[in-house]
Order: C-alpha cells, then structure tokens, then sequence
C-alpha cells in the first residue's frame, strides 16, 4: 500500500463541508419516531452518540403521508417534525459531527394501515411486492398498490423537494435520495416492478426518468452540493428485479454524473446480505462513469475498507449495523478493538435498550 494512500481517518472535501474522517453511518431504520412521526429526545441522544463519524446518513424518512410503508419512522414534512430533526441536527454539530437525511418514498413496500385514509399504497405499477413490513409490532405481508397516475407524479416529484427544503430548515448537512432496495424510485427504474406504457415505461431512459425528475427537483431546491442519492443494482431486497441491472445502473450512473450530485452511494450485492448475489457484477465500471464522490457500502471492514481506499474505487466507506452496537465505531476501528453485539431483540421499535445503552471504550474500561 502506497504511503500517500488515503487513511479511513484522513479528512475528506464533501462539497462545501469538512468531514473529519471517511467513515460514513449508513442509514439504518430504528422505528422510534414518536406521535406525529416526530423525531424525539432519544434520538437525539442516539445520533449524538454516534456523531464522530466522519459523516452520519440518518435512517431512511418519508417525504409525505403516502410514503410510509414501517411503523414509527420518522416524517421530514411538518413543522413538528422539522423541529424534531433540528434537536438531532444540533445534538450531531454539537459534538463536530456532519449529517444527511436520507429522503424515501417506500412506494408498494407497505401496508393500508399505514395509508391515509386506508388506502392502497402507491408505485409504478399494480403488482405486489414478495416481502414483508413491520406493522403493528409484528412482520406482516405488505399489500397490493395501485398504480400512480401520469398526473399524480409530478406531485410525489414535489414532495421529494419539500422534505429536501424542510432538512436544510432542520440543520442537516445535506439529504440522501434513498433510490436503492426495492423502494419507489427503484420500482421505477427495474423491468420486474415497473411495467407501464407510458414515458416512465418500457425503455430503460424511460424508467430512469422518475429518478430523474426527482433529483433535478432536489437539486434545484437545495443545491447539488447538497444531494447525495443511494442506489442498489444487484440487490434483491424487498422483491426488486431486473433483467439487465448492468445496462441499467450503467444508465442510471450516466444521468447522476450529468447531474453531479454530491455523492453516489452504492450498496455492493444484496443489502446486507452476500457481495456476491450477481457474481462477476462489474461495480468498479459504474464507479468509473462517476466523476464525484463515491461512497460505497456493504459488510466493509478495516482491512477491505482501507484496500478500497488505497486502489482508488472509493473515496468514503459505509458502515450499517456496526454502528447499532458501537456508537464509537471509529475509535474501534482506529484501535482494531473487539465490537459489541447487537442486542436482536430490540432493533425495531421499542425505547432506549437496544437503542442507547451501548457501552463507549473507556465506559467499558471503567
């Protein structure tokens, strides 16, 4: 490895901000919002816990009503909930911390219950998804949508760029398009969800134009130096297929470099599963098409994570369900020190067990 190779520790240049080292906090879905989906107290504390990460990418939250698909997550749309994120934001920059809202619209992962008025959630097409959602406290099977009209998208556009407005009125850093695992923007862009006729149909520009619209709205709204967006190309989470993911993504990857949003964030294999779900997939090619930040993501540890570095096919790493457990993740990793297990039965829902109660290094030493 050369000398001059690039340190997880290093300082990185993201846009106009300074992150302290390149270690990034995936986003990763608690379900503790409280009434009104309204950030609380506790996950102040927990953001804050975990705030030296070199940048923090807080768990995927819903851009409008109709966007929810999980019980308990969190809103970026009200004034209530803006003033919920703005005790996490300033809990993170307290502590000299950088962090993104990731923005979702879950599309067909989800269940009347969660519906305004009990209504069939929404995507591209009318076909069911193969998976289930967390409803009630319990894993349930999530319903069949109905499909978005042509007049109804440009709205769902604008609600991408409303909750955008309502993260910088919150203090974050900047907002993550969740665009990955099955959610609406990839039932948009995979053959196997999207099977419309009109100009979000059929070719692959076409079904890349949802994507596209809604970036270009963000952007506008809060400036390019501000969007990063996660994208999954091989992933089989939530149902989501394709029959050509190399063609696609390799469009998909064309239209965010003309973009130049801040940073592309892609999750390698199946989220949170094996690296190798498509093997022989090209990921370094997508990585070449971008000319920005790429941030990547998927069961990295020290060692692949410096090796990444060093090659030059990332300049961030992501890092998801070891920072549940390890709220000093990067001091851990600076160390090489042992990792704290997490406590399974407490990952979904419920209060601060499971949630903040991970002890830090030096709280164990004591």
């Amino acid at each position: 490895m050369s000398e001059n190779a690039p340190s997880l520790f290093d300082s990185y240049v993201l846009g106009d901000i300074t992150l302290s080292n390149r270690i990034v906090m995936a986003p990763l879905t608690r379900n503790r919002a409280g009434e009104g989906l309204v950030p609380t107290e506790l996950m102040a504390e927990y953001y804050g816990q975990r705030a030296s990460a070199g940048l923090i990418v807080a768990e995927a939250t819903q851009v409008s009503a109709t966007a929810q698909g999980y019980q308990d997550t969190p809103g970026c749309y009200t004034p209530e909930q803006v003033a919920g994120w703005r005790r996490v934001t300033d809990a993170v920059h307290a502590k000299g911390g950088r962090i993104f809202l990731q923005l979702w619209h879950v599309g067909r992962v989800s269940h009347h219950s969660l519906q305004p008025d009990g209504g069939a959630p929404l995507a591209p097409s009318a076909i069911r998804a193969e998976t289930k959602t967390f409803v009630d406290n319990a894993f349930r099977d999530v319903d069949t949508p109905r499909a978005l009209t042509l007049e109804e998208i440009p709205g769902i556009v604008q609600d991408f760029a409303h909750a955008a407005r309502c993260a910088i009125e919150a203090g974050f850093d900047g907002v993550e398009i969740h665009a990955a695992n099955g959610y609406l923007i990839d039932q948009f862009l995979r053959d196997g969800s999207n099977q419309r006729t009109d100009a979000y149909g059929g070719s692959i520009e076409n079904r890349t134009r949802f994507l596209k619209e809604v970036m270009e709205a963000v952007i506008a709204a809060i400036g390019a130096h501000r969007v990063g967006i996660r994208i999954s190309p091989v992933t089989p989470a939530n149902g989501i297929s394709d029959s050509d993911p190399a063609a696609l993504f390799g469009h998909v990857v064309d239209v965010l470099d003309a973009l130049k949003p801040v940073y592309v964030h892609i999750i390698e294999g199946a989220t949170g599963g094996p690296r190798d779900v498509v093997p022989g997939f090209d990921f370094h090619a997508l990585r070449t098409r971008f000319h920005g930040t790429w941030l990547v993501n998927n069961g990295y540890d020290r060692a692949m994570a410096d090796e990444v570095l060093a090659k030059g096919e990332a300049d961030l790493v992501a890092f998801g369900r070891p920072f549940i457990a390890n709220p000093d993740l990067v001091e851990r990793l600076r160390r090489g020190a042992s990792l704290n297990e997490i406590d399974r039965d407490h990952l979904y829902g419920g209060g601060a067990t499971g949630y903040t109660t991970y002890p830090a290094l030096d709280a164990q030493a004591a």
